[in-house]
């Protein structure tokens, strides 16, 4: 557990990890998060709302066992019950890590973000060699 809140300190330090309800919300709602993360000992009403977000920002809930207070010394807080990894890199990896520590809970979670990096990493690629393309004068 402390190589996956490890990946999420460096992803807060990255900029690439919204805390709390309200920035987390934003996120969901923007479309901007990949992954939502929830602490063990989060209320049902945290939970509650984390499932309305994840429905909204169509992005995937995973609840972690780590509790509130070691989540939030992670990312740089006192406490800290729900998280949302906005990039696409970082979300994947925690989502392996989760998936090495209990596969049966968190295989598909893994499956489901690899897919989502892999489609990613295609766009970036196409996106690439079309600005290459356009910088040499070539068309289709």
């Amino acid at each position: 557990m402390d190589r996956i809140l490890s990946l999420l300190g460096l992803a807060k330090k990255a900029g690439r990890l919204e805390t709390g309800e309200e920035p987390v919300g934003a996120a969901a709602r923007a479309r901007d998060a990949r992954l939502l993360l929830l602490a063990s000992d989060a209320a049902e009403n945290t939970v509650r709302r984390a499932k309305h977000f994840a429905d909204v920002g169509q992005c995937l809930l995973a609840r972690i066992p780590a509790d509130k207070d070691a989540l939030g010394r992670a990312v740089g807080r006192a406490s800290c019950a729900m998280l949302a990894v906005t990039d696409v890199g970082f979300a994947e990896a925690v989502a392996k890590r989760l998936a090495a520590l209990d596969e049966t809970q968190y295989g598909a979670l893994a499956e489901k973000l690899s897919v989502k990096a892999a489609r990613a990493a295609a766009r970036k690629e196409e996106q690439k060699r079309h600005d290459k393309n356009l910088r040499r004068g070539r068309r289709k």
